[in-house]
């Protein structure tokens, strides 16, 4: 038994008088109880305590220490109450990491209602498209695209990442516009190479059957916004977020081809360091997250 819970039930034989009563708060029994206080005097090389058949009364030395050990007690169960309350509680430092683009566009004005929501949140956010070890960088939780490997991480579902092919209409006027998803090998593909790093992209048709279509391009690049840049310059065909693509899509800069096809739609998930004893912070800031990316979610967005 160690040292802090002996001290506990040395108080508690002192407050009760009786090593019975102790006994049944501690749920164990009362040889329990005395064979621990005669534990700790033997430790101590001292009598703490006077016995009789009318209870138990406190030596001089008995009566040092229990007021010490009152003390640690009390300092004890005020610890666990600071940890219990701050690990319940939407508050402290919350670091989050996802993507650059889905950060910069999607996360930044959700991290700032969720602060104005918990005012006693500190928010450190971090953008890197590489995958980050979450543990290694000290974060408290992490938005993460597609399937998910396994792992010890905590996680939880969010929602649907949906993509869409687009091209400026002056790309389109000169080169003409994609009909069937064979006609996209005729074309400028502008690839972004974390994800279509094979020159190969892989499309649904109206019935839902798989297809696959080799295309090559002028540009690639690991960059989100440098390919819709290019789009938007009217030097080919991209394969985008909707998240990415909405405002220029908006704007007419640039226009959704092969509406009848679809590109394979990401997971979204929400990653934490372990599925055991989340913190409150992390809790709060995932539940919130969950309400906001249902059907068309990137229509949500404030204009950037």
């Amino acid at each position: 038994m160690d040292r802090l819970q002996a001290m506990e039930m040395f108080v508690r034989v002192v407050e009760t008088g009786s090593f019975s009563r102790a006994a049944r708060e501690f749920a164990t029994t009362q040889p329990t109880v005395t064979k621990q206080v005669a534990a700790t005097e033997a430790r101590l090389k001292v009598r703490l305590l006077n016995r009789n058949t009318r209870g138990v009364s406190l030596t001089e030395p008995g009566a040092l220490y229990y007021e010490k050990c009152k003390l640690i007690v009390r300092e004890a169960e005020e610890a666990d109450t600071v940890v219990r309350l701050r690990q319940s509680q939407a508050q402290g430092l919350l670091r989050i990491g996802t993507s650059v683009a889905f950060g910069r566009r999607v996360l930044v004005p959700l991290a700032l209602d969720f602060m104005a929501l918990h005012p006693q949140v500190q928010v450190d956010l971090s953008f890197e498209d590489r995958y980050t070890d979450l543990v290694a960088q000290g974060m408290d939780v992490a938005v993460r695209m597609g399937k998910l490997a396994d792992s010890a991480l905590g996680a939880r579902f969010l929602g649907l990442n949906p993509w869409v092919l687009v091209a400026a209409p002056k790309y389109l006027r000169k080169l003409g516009t994609p009909r069937r998803p064979q006609d996209l090998g005729e074309h400028n593909a502008l690839v972004y190479s974390s994800v279509q790093g094979d020159d190969v992209w892989r499309l649904l048709g109206p019935r839902g059957e798989p297809v696959t279509v080799p295309v090559t391009g002028r540009l690639r690049s690991n960059n989100l916004s440098a390919v819709l840049a290019a789009a938007r310059a009217g030097l080919g065909v991209a394969a985008l977020p909707r998240y990415v693509a909405a405002d220029s899509l908006a704007s007419g800069h640039v226009t959704e081809v092969l509406k009848d096809h679809a590109l394979p739609e990401q997971e979204i998930h929400a990653v934490f360091p372990s599925p055991k004893l989340v913190p409150g912070k992390v809790q709060a800031f995932i539940a919130f997250l969950q309400g906001r990316f249902g059907a068309r979610w990137w229509e949500t967005l404030p204009r950037a």
